[in-house]
């Protein structure tokens, strides 16, 4: 009667939304300021005031058939020329408006990509820990999704791994920095091994192999370590970008596609992705945000606030006696389960009312995500909690 394959997608929802269902009943229950839900990574600092002022200028003044028209499938061109010119203009790379297609936030930019590049037989590389969906998004488009282990000492790239994954039917490897789940930046001497192997790869199997960064947090970095752009390393890259983080607008479902000039067959390749959000309904990205983020680009939020809570609950952590991998960037951490299952720990972490989401599914058991980009008041009334749940394994 329906498809099995999407009702079993639809019955089981991802760990990440059931803590944070559960979170809401527990609230309703408790009282929100009695529950500490660090599950979901939905920004806590308000957006810039300059994208209100901009989306009520443009309200105000915008006819109504251009506000609320559709653009062009692809994005309108003004938008997407300037991005373009931002994107040459911050990291020195070749763009222009047919590089650019405007998409309904990150999880479209990389679920039209797969599907723009993704052939019968192929398969898709994720270093772990990755964000869940990309198995989702993969196994949708008709790839197989391979999962590469990292360094659990700090979560980096194990190329030993990644060049036993690798074969003649990888068609793409997406890479996450800074990293959702863990906070951690690959750092750039690792992307030019990446780039090197992949060129060496792409020979050996006379074929193109795909590199997809997935930039939801690249503004949202604590330290000095360089997030390297991708398409200046790499020429077969697309860029999955997202305004949801860095201008604190995950509900209005705003970002691109970049496609790299310097890719082989760059126009086809583009033409596949217009193709692509064709087929899965993804044209005409919402105008009115399309039209706001065009005059953000140089934006972000308060971004501080999370480097304080990032402060507070590493050294509060630490100090209680956690084994914590420090984050260098976007607002998730990550940090040593002590007990041997992460469930397990999930499970009784929930006892003293803190929600932590079991690393299983990010492909790296063991940990558990902590995402911190709530109220600091939130992190500081938590730490009593966590030490209550240390002390209860210390005392078994």
């Amino acid at each position: 009667m329906v498809s099995e394959k999407m009702l079993n997608l639809g019955k089981k929802s991802s760990i990440i939304r059931e803590i944070f269902e559960y979170g809401r009943k527990r609230k309703a229950e408790i009282g929100a300021e009695n529950v500490f839900d660090f599950s979901l990574g939905n920004p806590s600092v308000p957006a810039p005031q300059k994208v209100t002022d901009v989306m009520n200028r443009l309200v105000a003044e915008t006819p109504a058939d251009v506000l609320h028209g559709y653009t062009s499938a692809p994005g309108d061109i003004n938008v997407r020329t300037a991005i373009a010119k931002h994107i040459s203009e911050k990291f020195g790379v070749k763009a222009d408006s047919g590089n650019i297609y405007m998409t309904c936030g990150a999880a479209a930019s990389l679920t039209i990509t797969l599907n723009a590049i993704v052939e019968k037989g192929d398969n898709v590389i994720a270093f772990a820990p990755f964000f869940p969906e990309y198995r989702v998004f993969v196994e949708q488009s008709g790839a197989e999704f391979v999962p590469v282990s990292c360094k659990t000492e700090d979560l980096q790239i194990d190329f030993d791994a990644f060049e036993k994954a690798i074969n003649k039917n990888t068609k793409a490897v997406i890479i996450n920095s800074p990293n959702n789940p863990s906070g951690v930046i690959v750092p750039e001497r690792d992307v030019k091994k990446l780039a090197e192997i992949l060129e060496n790869k792409q020979k050996e199997y006379n074929k193109e192999i795909f590199l997809i960064s997935d930039e939801p947090y690249r503004e949202l970095v604590f330290t000095d370590e360089k997030v390297a752009y991708i398409p200046a390393y790499y020429d077969n890259s697309f860029v999955c970008y997202s305004y949801s983080k860095a201008l604190s607008l995950p509900g209005e479902r705003i970002g691109y596609i970049f496609v790299s000039a310097a890719m082989k067959d760059s126009a086809d390749v583009f033409a596949a992705v217009c193709g692509a959000g064709r087929a899965l309904g993804y044209v005409c990205a919402p105008s009115l945000m399309q039209y706001t983020i065009a005059e953000c680009l140089e934006d972000t939020a308060d971004v501080s606030v999370y480097e304080k809570n990032r402060k507070i609950l590493y050294d509060g952590l630490t100090d209680i006696g956690y084994t914590v991998i420090k984050p260098d960037g976007a607002f998730y951490m990550f940090v040593k389960s002590p007990d041997k299952n992460a469930i397990d720990f999930y499970e009784r972490a929930k006892k003293f009312e803190l929600l932590l989401v079991p690393s299983d599914d990010f492909g790296c058991p063991g940990f558990v995500r902590i995402a911190y980009c709530v109220d600091t008041a939130l992190i500081e009334r938590s730490l009593a909690a966590f030490k209550a749940l240390y002390e209860d394994y210390k005392n078994e």
